[in-house]
Protein backbone atom coordinates (compact mmCIF):
# COMPACT_ATOMS: atom_id res chain seq x y z
CA UNK A 1 0.00 0.00 0.00
CA UNK A 2 1.29 3.03 -0.75
CA UNK A 3 0.90 5.55 1.92
CA UNK A 4 3.10 8.87 1.05
CA UNK A 5 4.22 10.00 -2.99
CA UNK A 6 7.44 12.75 -2.43
CA UNK A 7 10.39 14.04 -4.70
CA UNK A 8 13.76 14.44 -3.30
CA UNK A 9 14.06 18.37 -2.25
CA UNK A 10 16.99 20.45 -3.38
CA UNK A 11 17.76 21.17 0.75
CA UNK A 12 17.71 17.21 1.25
CA UNK A 13 20.50 16.86 -0.96
CA UNK A 14 24.35 17.19 0.92
CA UNK A 15 27.74 17.45 0.18
CA UNK A 16 27.88 14.13 -1.52
CA UNK A 17 25.55 15.00 -4.12
CA UNK A 18 22.72 12.89 -2.81
CA UNK A 19 19.96 12.24 0.11
CA UNK A 20 21.46 13.06 2.70
CA UNK A 21 20.69 9.94 5.52
CA UNK A 22 18.81 12.47 8.03
CA UNK A 23 16.42 12.83 5.15
CA UNK A 24 15.75 9.53 4.71
CA UNK A 25 14.91 9.81 8.84
CA UNK A 26 12.82 13.08 7.05
CA UNK A 27 10.76 11.12 4.95
CA UNK A 28 9.39 7.76 6.85
CA UNK A 29 8.57 10.13 9.06
CA UNK A 30 6.15 12.21 6.51
CA UNK A 31 5.20 8.19 6.02
CA UNK A 32 4.18 8.13 10.24
CA UNK A 33 1.99 10.88 9.48
CA UNK A 34 0.51 9.99 6.23
CA UNK A 35 -0.23 7.04 8.31
CA UNK A 36 -1.70 8.62 10.74
CA UNK A 37 -4.15 10.35 8.48
CA UNK A 38 -5.20 7.12 6.91
CA UNK A 39 -6.72 6.37 9.94
CA UNK A 40 -7.81 9.48 11.14
CA UNK A 41 -5.63 11.10 13.12
CA UNK A 42 -4.78 14.32 11.09
CA UNK A 43 -4.93 17.21 12.96
CA UNK A 44 -8.68 17.36 13.68
CA UNK A 45 -8.60 13.95 14.47
CA UNK A 46 -5.88 14.04 17.28
CA UNK A 47 -7.91 16.79 18.50
CA UNK A 48 -11.79 15.42 18.11
CA UNK A 49 -9.70 12.06 19.96
CA UNK A 50 -7.49 13.53 22.45
CA UNK A 51 -4.81 11.05 21.26
CA UNK A 52 -2.04 10.67 19.05
CA UNK A 53 0.78 8.13 17.90
CA UNK A 54 4.75 8.70 19.01
CA UNK A 55 7.68 6.94 17.43
CA UNK A 56 9.33 4.61 20.27
CA UNK A 57 11.85 2.59 17.68
CA UNK A 58 13.37 3.32 14.53
CA UNK A 59 15.71 0.63 12.32
CA UNK A 60 16.39 2.35 9.44
CA UNK A 61 18.10 0.54 6.61
CA UNK A 62 20.02 2.43 3.32
CA UNK A 63 20.03 0.66 0.12
CA UNK A 64 20.85 2.92 -2.59
CA UNK A 65 21.24 6.71 -3.19
CA UNK A 66 18.01 9.28 -4.11
CA UNK A 67 19.10 12.22 -5.85
CA UNK A 68 17.39 15.45 -6.67
CA UNK A 69 14.02 15.76 -8.14
CA UNK A 70 14.09 12.17 -8.00
CA UNK A 71 10.31 10.73 -7.42
CA UNK A 72 9.68 8.96 -3.82
CA UNK A 73 7.11 6.65 -3.26
CA UNK A 74 7.10 5.00 0.57
CA UNK A 75 4.88 1.66 1.26
CA UNK A 76 3.33 0.58 4.05
CA UNK A 77 3.14 -2.83 5.54
CA UNK A 78 1.97 -3.49 8.87
CA UNK A 79 3.45 -6.51 11.08
CA UNK A 80 1.72 -6.70 14.49
CA UNK A 81 -0.40 -4.49 16.15
CA UNK A 82 -1.84 -4.64 19.54
CA UNK A 83 -4.36 -2.31 21.32
CA UNK A 84 -1.97 0.51 21.65
CA UNK A 85 1.07 -0.24 19.16
CA UNK A 86 1.80 -0.58 15.61
CA UNK A 87 4.70 -2.59 14.27
CA UNK A 88 4.76 -0.85 11.00
CA UNK A 89 7.45 -1.52 8.01
CA UNK A 90 7.91 1.20 5.48
CA UNK A 91 9.77 0.40 2.27
CA UNK A 92 10.95 3.60 -0.28
CA UNK A 93 11.01 2.65 -3.66
CA UNK A 94 12.15 4.91 -6.99
CA UNK A 95 9.73 5.61 -9.84
CA UNK A 96 11.28 2.27 -11.07
CA UNK A 97 10.45 0.01 -8.55
CA UNK A 98 14.43 0.09 -7.17
CA UNK A 99 14.68 -0.19 -3.05
CA UNK A 100 16.40 2.76 -1.60
CA UNK A 101 15.51 2.55 2.18
CA UNK A 102 13.53 0.20 4.83
CA UNK A 103 12.36 2.14 8.37
CA UNK A 104 10.90 -0.71 10.71
CA UNK A 105 9.03 1.20 13.39
CA UNK A 106 7.40 1.05 16.94
CA UNK A 107 4.58 3.19 16.61
CA UNK A 108 2.25 3.91 20.35
CA UNK A 109 -0.77 5.21 20.46
CA UNK A 110 -0.76 8.02 23.25
CA UNK A 111 -3.80 9.64 24.83
CA UNK A 112 -2.87 13.17 24.10
CA UNK A 113 -4.43 14.75 27.85
CA UNK A 114 -2.88 12.15 30.01
CA UNK A 115 0.54 11.82 28.09
CA UNK A 116 0.33 8.07 28.65
CA UNK A 117 -0.56 4.93 26.40
CA UNK A 118 -3.70 4.10 26.13
CA UNK A 119 -5.90 2.13 23.65
CA UNK A 120 -6.90 2.90 20.32
CA UNK A 121 -10.21 5.18 19.93
CA UNK A 122 -12.57 2.81 18.49
CA UNK A 123 -12.72 4.47 15.24
CA UNK A 124 -9.02 4.62 15.05
CA UNK A 125 -9.29 0.63 15.88
CA UNK A 126 -11.62 0.24 12.88
CA UNK A 127 -9.28 2.32 10.58
CA UNK A 128 -5.95 0.20 11.71
CA UNK A 129 -8.26 -3.35 11.14
CA UNK A 130 -8.75 -2.30 7.53
CA UNK A 131 -4.90 -1.49 6.72
CA UNK A 132 -2.82 -4.30 4.91
CA UNK A 133 -1.39 -6.71 7.74
CA UNK A 134 1.45 -9.17 6.85
CA UNK A 135 1.42 -12.50 8.31
CA UNK A 136 4.42 -13.16 10.33
CA UNK A 137 5.50 -15.70 7.66
CA UNK A 138 5.47 -13.36 5.24
CA UNK A 139 7.19 -10.66 6.18
CA UNK A 140 9.57 -8.93 3.90
CA UNK A 141 13.03 -10.13 4.53
CA UNK A 142 14.75 -6.82 5.83
CA UNK A 143 11.98 -7.04 8.85
CA UNK A 144 12.79 -7.75 12.06
CA UNK A 145 16.83 -7.69 11.42
CA UNK A 146 19.01 -6.82 14.26
CA UNK A 147 22.26 -4.95 13.82
CA UNK A 148 25.57 -6.68 14.29
CA UNK A 149 29.07 -7.45 12.71
CA UNK A 150 28.37 -10.70 11.13
CA UNK A 151 31.06 -13.52 11.66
Amino acid sequence: MVILESRVAPEWVDYNGHMNDAEYARVFSLAVEALMARIGLDAAGRHRHGYTIYTLETHLCYRREAHQGQPLWVTLSLLDRDAKRLHAFFELLDDEDNLLATSEQMLMGIDSEAGRPAPFPAPIEAAIDALPHVAREAWPGLAGRTIGIRR
